[in-house]
């Protein structure tokens, strides 16, 4: 297989004309593709940094094989891929003087495109801490009971109520990101609906998001409950609302991330009808140069 192969792209729109259908064809491994193209195709290139987004595709006989984005502050996403595409696609991108901080993919995809990418130039890839399982959901099976309570829609009115969930969510994560009226609409979380759960005095004390309908699927995120809240059933409860509310609008695929490290956020999505789709990783790239000694990236298990 040949670098050449790969058609490069900074077009959004030429990239979806061309890979749409395949993306569609496995919505939920295909899942981060397709709303970082559409977060490019609607917002427009300039609001993702220095560095036009960069797509690509692999064809062959008329038919789309595999598929990957580059984002400047993010780096690499790819659909998956074989050893043989992940080496040509590293050498074409690794010819063209690309210096990305790092790839995200499914977890046998990631660590393929990290080895050839440390062989074309040398640079050592580091797993990332957090990994992550992929979840597309089964039959919803809401908790019984719910706690006490009810779910509510956050609406424009709501934009501080909003703003502050979302500071949480991502200090919690470790996610470095500025949010604040100025910078809201820039951010992963504006294009998000958001759900509360709340008691029944109207305390806020879950929060869910989900994100738009992209090729017949709805991917939930974020889910977060105050440390101090924990195990009284309110992300359930919030989860199960936001999910009930993705079918409702449509949704023929309803898939969400988790981290695997946290074994109750996995145990109470399996109880609402999640099941399994992928394990996902990710790789920092820290400099180096063609030739150097190479440390096996593989993870263990």
């Amino acid at each position: 297989m040949r670098p050449e192969d790969w058609y490069l792209t900074e077009d959004v729109d030429d990239f979806l004309a061309r890979a749409g259908d395949f993306l569609r064809s496995r919505p939920g491994l295909h899942v981060m593709q397709l709303t970082w193209a559409e977060r490019v195709r609607k917002r427009g290139a300039d609001a993702f940094g220095s560095g036009a987004p960069l797509f690509g595709l692999l064809e062959r006989g008329g038919e789309v094989e595999a598929t990957f984005y580059r984002l400047a502050p993010r780096g690499f996403g790819l659909s998956p891929l074989t050893p043989e595409q992940a080496d040509s696609l590293a050498a074409r991108l690794s010819a063209l003087g690309a210096s990305p901080p790092g790839v995200s993919a499914d977890d046998e995809t990631a660590t393929l495109f990290a080895e050839a990418w440390q062989r074309h130039t040398g640079a050592t890839p580091r797993p990332r801490a957090t990994r992550l399982r992929l979840y597309r959901l089964g039959t919803l099976t809401p908790p019984e009971p719910m706690p006490a309570g009810r779910a509510r829609v956050l609406g424009e009115q709501d934009l501080d109520h909003v703003m502050f969930w979302c500071r949480e969510f991502a200090a919690a994560v470790g996610e470095e990101v500025s949010i604040s009226a100025a910078t809201w609409a820039d951010t992963r979380f504006a294009d998000k609906r958001y759900t509360l759960w709340e008691t029944p005095d109207g305390t806020p004390v879950s929060v869910a998001g989900m994100n738009p309908l992209i090729g017949g699927q709805i991917q939930v995120d974020i889910v977060y409950t105050p440390a101090e809240l924990r195990g009284r059933g309110y992300a359930a409860a919030v989860s199960a609302e936001v999910s009930r509310a993705a079918l409702a609008a449509g949704a023929q695929d309803v898939v969400l991330f988790a981290d695997l490290s946290n074994p109750i956020s996995n145990a109470v999505y399996q109880r609402l009808g999640y099941r399994r789709l992928a394990d996902w990783s990710g790789y920092d790239f820290l400099p180096g140069t063609p030739g150097s000694p190479r440390r096996p990236v593989r993870r263990a298990g």
